[in-house]
């Protein structure tokens, strides 16, 4: 992808705007979150050539910009670097998951509350001896899906996602956590969706996933480590996995103003 690094940034910002907004970005909306030291016509001139490259969507002629599939998948993989959870947020991973040990309590089922309370999204934990959810409100509340027959066809495939257990975890690696946005999700009723999925071993050997399913405007690097922080408990290691460096994160010229992680 043909893309420089200023141009690099403003796909990264229109992201983050978008995640927050779930509204098209404009360059005074870029101008108003991020330092950009640059005019609002240059601006206007990158997201212009980032729509050329397939990687932002202008949904109305006089409307701002928001990123497509190609440009969230891009985001992923080539800028948002990874983000750890708070010290805070582990020891409470942690001690949560002691008390579980120490009650004998619903593993799966408090996993899957703890992930989507984190995450802000719908959650899913479990295996071959069956699937615990939590977090239909937020799916709910979500704009994305204020459209009955959107989220009624939404629900109908989470109902069923005990039947695809065995296609998820055949595309998934050991260690891997695999995201999923839009139509490469493998349930086609989420085309409008991003799926994380991290595979996990109990500490008795059970294999399942852990999963992360929300609107494509999801915290990417944050619910990723949501998830690798969680399958480092559930496996017994009790200590979050290292941080590992991927991809560029913007230097340090892109100054936020407004926006937070």
């Amino acid at each position: 992808m043909d893309i420089n690094d200023r141009q690099k940034r403003v796909l990264s910002a229109v992201v983050e705007i978008y995640t927050q907004t779930a509204e098209p970005v404009g360059s005074a909306g870029l101008l108003a979150a991020f330092a950009f030291p640059v005019s609002s016509a240059t601006l206007r001139a990158d997201m212009a050539l980032l729509e050329r490259q397939g990687l932002l969507y202008q949904p109305h002629t006089s409307a701002g910009r928001i990123p497509t599939d190609l440009g969230l998948r891009y985001y992923v993989e080539e800028i948002m670097g990874d983000m750890q959870l708070s010290p805070t947020e582990v020891q409470k991973l942690q001690k949560e998951f002691l008390l579980l040990q120490a009650k004998h309590q619903r593993t799966l089922k408090t996993t899957a509350k703890m992930l989507s309370t984190l995450s802000g999204s719908f959650a899913v934990t479990g295996g071959r001896t069956g699937l615990a959810d939590f977090g239909m409100r937020e799916l709910m509340t979500s704009p994305e899906f204020s459209k009955l027959d959107e989220l009624g066809m939404l629900v109908e495939s989470l109902d069923s996602l005990d039947e695809k257990l065995d296609l998820i975890l055949a595309d998934v690696q050991p260690g891997e956590t695999k995201i999923y946005i839009g139509a490469e999700n493998p349930i086609k009723e989420m085309k409008n969706c991003t799926m994380m999925v991290t595979p996990f071993q109990s500490e008795t050997g059970e294999q399942g996933i852990m999963a992360i399913i929300g609107p494509k405007r999801m915290k990417y690097a944050r619910n990723k480590n949501i998830l690798e922080t969680m399958q480092s408990l559930l496996g017994g290691e009790g200590n979050p996995p290292p941080p590992k460096k991927r991809g560029t994160k913007p230097p340090p010229s892109t100054s936020r103003k407004l926006l937070k992680s």
